[in-house]
């Protein structure tokens, strides 16, 4: 081996599931101490193909090389032992126990917990220096925000000697601060020689963090290029086979009366705390208003309470009839009832119930209403024909009704969620991040779709951790902290650093840095809830 052997290559790799093939006579090679980024659509074969490399699927041609050297990967146990890491979309911790816990779960030396324990503690606090992973080990995860989560699951791949990571949408669930946290810490991990694989959605993340980068369409590799050789536009239209606006199309808002009214908002959640302390605004119809924040300040509990999941405590009026908040007539059915559709944010906890039938996920919800009723029956073909016509429509991949929505993509099951939502035509329609974990062209239709409901008359309210989000789709945006609305802004006469302070609490121009003001914010409410 010298070198200027590869990291990893892959030749010849396929993989089909039944008649879908997933992945067909994949060659790629990714040079050491680089960061290769990896995108493609939904469903074009990129997590499968990570799956290959780390031993969770087998392939069923092809081979794998591992630092020059011809390497068989049975299983995840075999990646590990070739050096390869994976942080995975969704983190593989235990919620209730310590990060130095998690961190030696599964490489623990010997019987004895103790010693590893002890060991583990100083080669976590050399790592977490080295590449400026700080974080507590004795905290527990749940403790934890996201972005402080996926630490530990960096940790953990470099606690095992990983020198060729693999990221999957390392940053679909991070805020902004989050992620820009994350692509100093990829970059100290590359300045040391390890070599990074990276799976995105996102071409700013590409442009910004990659030295060479791979597209995929439909379960094949269409191209892989230097990142500084080509452009955000070129990477849309390999991925998506044409071309893709990237900015949000739209008129300006013309927005009406008040459809939505929220008055002194509260809610006290299950441990004591209060998650939401009195808020307060007006959602017109003809409008998107954009709710801007770290994740955990009460943005979540302000969208369930508002569909209908959580109690609360205040005044609501939707068209000027009060809604309740609590008993008889709060709860989610009853919401939907009343004109309000819900896009929930985690899509496979609350949007959809996983084994279940991409059919049946189209009526949950919905299913007593009358048009799908046979006598005391549901009219499941009928429910069907409509389900096939939702996805349809919405480009859901595969277009197969009868198929269980587990076995979808992350962003197809999402669009599933957006189609049921949104083919109600709600008056007001709560989305909680709409894009999260979808690819650009389905990110391309779904604002599309946002942006004619509101073209309709409708009045919607937008949570995304995604800054960019907020400022393209927004006719007003709201920031929220510490379960408060901190203040409102046009979105055409403000910038992100000014949110950015008011997500960190700061209403006023200190001349602080928002984004290290936003990690010692989240740092400071972690040591909070660490010693409950």
């Amino acid at each position: 081996m010298t070198d200027t052997a590869p990291a990893i290559e892959l030749k010849g790799i396929s993989k089909a599931f039944g008649p879908v093939q997933a992945n067909k006579d994949i060659s790629i090679r990714v040079m050491p101490g680089t960061i290769h980024g990896i995108i493609g659509e939904n469903g074009a074969g990129k997590s499968t193909l990570m799956s290959i490399l780390y031993g969770f699927y087998k392939a069923d041609r092809g081979e794998i090389y591992v630092k020059g050297q011809r390497t068989e990967i049975p299983d995840s146990q075999a990646a590990i032992a070739a050096g390869i890491g994976m942080v995975f979309q969704h983190f593989k911790l235990v919620q209730n126990f310590t990060v130095l816990e998690n961190v030696i779960l599964g490489a623990e030396d010997g019987g004895l917990l103790k010693p590893s324990l002890a060991k583990a503690r100083g080669v976590l606090k050399q790592l977490s220096e080295e590449y400026g992973l700080s974080v507590d080990p004795d905290t527990p995860v749940e403790a934890l925000s996201v972005g402080h989560q996926q630490r530990v699951e960096i940790l953990k791949a470099l606690y095992r000697q990983a020198d060729i990571l693999i990221l999957d949408e390392p940053t679909g669930v991070l805020t902004p601060a989050e992620a820009d946290h994350l692509f100093r810490i990829l970059d100290n991990l590359r300045a040391e020689g390890k070599t990074i694989i990276l799976i995105t959605h996102k071409l700013r993340e590409i442009m910004d963090i990659t030295d060479t980068v791979s597209v995929m369409r439909r379960g094949e590799m269409t191209a892989t290029v230097k990142t500084a050789e080509t452009s955000p536009q070129e990477l849309a239209e390999l991925m998506v086979g044409r071309k893709v606006l990237l900015r949000v199309d739209k008129e300006p808002a013309k927005p009406k009366d008040a459809v939505l009214s929220v008055r002194n908002l509260r809610h006290v959640d299950g441990d004591g705390v209060e998650r939401l302390r009195g808020i307060s605004f007006d959602l017109r119809a003809g409008e998107i208003l954009g709710l801007a924040g770290v994740a955990g300040n009460g943005q979540s509990e302000l969208l369930e309470v508002l569909g209908g999941y959580r109690d609360g405590e205040g005044e609501v009026l939707l068209n000027g009839a009060p809604l309740p908040l609590s008993g008889p007539g709060s709860d989610g059915q009853a919401r939907r009832t009343a004109g309000i559709g819900h896009v929930p944010e985690d899509r496979q906890r609350e949007g959809l119930i996983m084994p279940y039938t991409a059919w049946e996920n189209t009526v949950f919800g919905y299913h007593h209403d009358p048009a799908i009723q046979r006598g005391a029956f549901m009219n499941n073909a009928a429910i069907k024909t409509e389900a096939a016509a939702k996805m349809e429509r919405f480009d859901v991949r595969p277009p197969d009704p009868n198929l269980a929505a587990k076995n979808f993509s992350g962003g197809n099951q999402q669009k599933i969620v957006l189609a049921r939502e949104i083919e109600r035509n709600p008056d007001v329609l709560l989305i909680g991040q709409p894009t999260r974990g979808v690819d650009i062209g389905a990110i391309e239709f779904i604002h599309q779709e946002i942006v004619r409901l509101r073209d309709l008359g409708k009045a919607i309210l937008l949570v995304s951790v995604e800054l960019d989000e907020i400022f393209a789709l927004s006719d007003r945006i709201a920031v929220m902290f510490d379960g408060r609305i901190m203040g409102e802004r046009d979105p055409n006469e403000t910038d992100q650093r000014e949110l950015g302070l008011l997500m960190a609490g700061v209403t006023g121009d200190a001349g602080e840095d928002p984004i290290k003001t936003v990690d010692q914010s989240l740092d400071e409410k972690e040591h909070r809830a660490a010693g409950r």
